[in-house]
């Protein structure tokens, strides 16, 4: 049994909805709320909106569900442990994050934890993953499942193996079948095509020969599909483009047919979700009805303003079908401003706050809380420079991280921003003196430090502006800092946002196991 890692932290934001459809996946929905309070939130022209994300910071390739009066959600995690965050709302504008799918990595896979599927069919939940195998490094795709999310997953090993890789499933039932599709051909020299298949009936095993669905002729791109059956027509909504980074150019686009295994005709007027004002490379999300008959589609997108540094997150829109043709529309939605929370950890729980996660491919975290104070330490492997970090998601680009420091050893403590092991940067204190560092082109380096002559606890700061300028701070009581400079106005560290997810700041230790870092708490403040 993969057991939940369940949570004591919890996010809360403020958003907006609208209007209708059925995803034919058995993705059921709900919002519980009185119609009035509906049709306030859903503008006649919501296009015209300041759209916001309804789960803000890293939530890529996102998932959606519901089952009775409510709502799950997950998404990428990439090389983060614990795997797929899961959230749970009861009305698609509040969500709080109840764990992770596993809480411990799957035996057989190395890495690359993309795009879960959500699926509820005979009363149990199931999650359709991606991830690496461990023999050769080609991306399956998993299957695990569970008659209470929040009681935990049991993982039952790679459901398909298809080629160079098999990605982005997404699952349905079509007159009493199930049925999976994926991405296949991506890593080949032919176009990308969106296969499908039988799955048994218990939804955990591939039965017959795949079909295509759809081909990526023109080669701009195919994937992060959801099929939505409505009024005898099939409709495959599809991503195209490049989905991540600086150059990224993902769009939304939709496909038809009256047979599930097509063939599909294209709608003249794709894309139906593309960049806004505020917001670009939208795509890969999954629609979900609510019980009045609404649909919704659940995607990522970067914004404009913190872009790479915050990573894909979360968005919603209403999905909207034309009367005459039955082609749908996407309008984003969010006219009100997200309240983004700020978080803060004093380690008075009995166990490490869910918040925190960690690169499992580069560490071994070795921790435990105990009478208000985190003790952090752990095993890193030969080709990590940065040591052992806890991490959490940043929800905007402009935010601070503090810290105090409470024991005196040789190993170094202190804050961290971390793209990945040989990727990173922070201040941290080792016997008396505190240090600037930098992991940076497989070379770590010490940038500024400071002999000190005060007595612990010591407070750190870091000051992060658009993500990347950075500021090093220390302090005896927390009221006076004491800023040290590394030889400009800020420290750029622009280098660190890997290609599919956001740097994370949080804390860390580099040392033998038997010198931990011991801290009292940390808060991040989002400005």
């Amino acid at each position: 049994m993969k057991t939940l890692f369940l949570l004591p932290f919890f996010f809360s934001l403020v958003y907006f909805l609208s209007d209708k459809a059925e995803c034919y996946s058995h993705k059921k929905n709900t919002i519980s709320q009185n119609k009035h309070e509906i049709a306030a939130i859903y503008p006649a022209d919501s296009s015209k909106n300041k759209e916001n994300p309804v789960i803000p910071g890293d939530f890529a390739d996102p998932s959606i569900i519901r089952q009775g009066d409510m709502y799950y959600a997950s998404g990428t995690s990439s090389e983060w442990a614990p795997h797929y965050p899961l959230f749970q709302s009861t009305n698609l504008l509040q969500w709080q994050q109840i764990g992770y799918v596993f809480s411990k990595t799957p035996s057989w896979a190395s890495a690359s934890f993309w795009a879960p599927e959500l699926f509820y069919h005979n009363g149990m939940y199931y999650v359709y993953y991606v991830a690496r195998k461990k023999s050769d490094g080609i991306s399956c795709i998993g299957v695990a499942t569970s008659q209470d999310p929040a009681k935990g997953f049991t993982d039952h090993g790679i459901l398909l193996e298809f080629g160079k890789e098999a990605i982005d499933p997404f699952v349905m039932e079509d007159s009493g079948k199930l049925y999976i599709t994926w991405k296949a051909y991506g890593l080949d020299q032919r176009p990308i095509e969106i296969l499908g298949s039988r799955l048994s009936n218990d939804g955990l095993k591939v039965e017959g020969e795949p079909f295509m669905l759809l081909r990526d002729d023109e080669k701009k791109g195919l994937e992060g599909q959801c099929l939505v059956k409505r009024n005898g027509y099939y409709y495959l909504f599809y991503s195209v483009g490049n989905c991540c980074g600086g150059g990224c150019s993902y769009q939304v686009a939709v496909a038809r047919s009256a047979s599930l295994k097509g063939p599909y005709v294209r709608f003249s007027n794709n894309p139906i979700l593309s960049q806004t004002e505020d917001w670009k490379c939208t795509g890969h999300g999954t629609i979900v009805t609510s019980k009045e008959g609404k649909d919704f589609y659940l995607y990522h997108a970067y914004s404009k303003t913190d872009g790479v540094y915050t990573g894909r997150q979360g968005m919603l829109a209403a999905v909207t079908w034309d009367a005459q043709t039955g082609w749908p529309y996407i309008q984003p939605l969010g006219e009100k401003v997200a309240i983004k929370k700020n978080f803060r950890d004093d380690f008075s729980k009995d166990s490490l706050s869910g918040a925190w996660q960690w690169d499992f491919r580069h560490t071994q975290p070795d921790y435990k809380v105990k009478e208000g104070k985190l003790y952090l330490s752990g095993k890193t492997a030969a080709d990590n420079l940065t040591g052992t970090a806890l991490t959490v998601r940043p929800l905007s680009g402009d935010y601070e991280i503090t810290t105090v420091i409470v024991n005196y050893n040789a190993s170094l403590k202190g804050l961290v921003l971390y793209g990945d092991a040989g990727q990173s940067v922070g201040i941290g204190i080792k016997n008396n003196t505190v240090q600037i560092w930098e992991v940076k082109n497989q070379k770590r380096m010490i940038l500024a430090e400071e002999e000190i002559r005060v007595k612990m606890p010591l407070q750190l700061k870091m000051k992060i502006d658009k993500g990347y300028q950075c500021r090093f701070y220390w302090s005896e009581e927390g009221k006076n800092w004491t800023e040290i400079k590394t030889g400009s106005d800020y420290y750029n560290a622009g280098f660190l946002p890997p290609w599919d997810r956001s740097p994370r700041p949080g804390l860390m230790q580099q040392g033998v196991v038997a010198e931990p870092a011991v801290f009292s708490f940390f808060t991040i403040i989002n400005q």
